[in-house]
């Protein structure tokens, strides 16, 4: 299932300007920040189909009635890019456990055309039967995300839900996930762009979301 929050009011719009603006990309801590308060944007519309269960808290007053959520997720995401929009989640999921994936492009060719998806380190609690949170900001050729998504499962067990979250995603990218995605799937976006580039890259997008968040890499 599709969750597309660009349909949808809120102050994600604004953040995502912010994050798109090349004159702003400059300011390293502020466009951390945006991929951190649009991970938290979109931790809030995941909670809204999570159940909550009812029970009561003593206040210095007396007792009031409270709504808490039954069982907290896993929060995971790819390194590095990921990190930023992950704090923001861990905001709204702040009892979760924690997964983290260490995964890239490894290109096979001088013009960066080609590549396959290097999997490194991975660490993960079990997920079976469980609700699983992945995000990472850019859904492009989907290959990253739907190749982490098989090999956490594969280790760690099956969960109960699954939730792929993406700041900004490709046609293609969505429309591979989707097609990945088991019965149990959920893929939330901020926005689609239309065109992804010969080189594996969202157009228009916002850049690379690793170099603009932590400084350039060499490959």
């Amino acid at each position: 299932m599709l969750h597309d929050l660009s349909q949808s009011p809120g102050i994600s719009h604004e953040i995502l300007a912010q994050l798109r603006n090349v004159e702003l990309q400059s300011d390293r801590a502020r466009f951390r920040m945006n991929l951190e308060r649009m991970g938290e944007c979109m931790g809030y519309e995941i909670a809204k189909t999570f159940h909550f269960e009812s029970g009561t808290v003593k206040t210095p007053l007396g007792t009031a009635d409270v709504r808490r959520l039954q069982n907290p997720p896993v929060l995971g995401t790819i390194l590095r890019a990921g990190l930023p929009m992950h704090d923001g989640l861990s905001r709204v999921f702040d009892q979760a456990d924690h997964a983290f994936v260490s995964a890239c492009r490894e290109y096979e060719d001088a013009g960066h055309e080609q590549f396959r998806i290097g999997i490194g380190a991975v660490s993960s609690p079990n997920l079976e039967n469980r609700t699983l949170i992945l995000a990472d900001p850019m859904l492009a050729t989907g290959a990253s995300l739907e190749q982490v998504l098989a090999l956490m499962i594969e280790r760690f067990g099956k969960p109960a839900q699954i939730h792929l979250a993406a700041i900004i995603a490709s046609e293609e990218g969505v429309n591979k996930i989707l097609k990945a995605l088991p019965e149990n799937g959920h893929l939330w976006v901020g926005e689609v762009d239309a065109v992804l580039t010969s080189r594996g890259y969202i157009y228009p997008g916002l850049g690379d979301a690793g170099d603009l968040a932590f400084g350039t890499k060499m490959n």
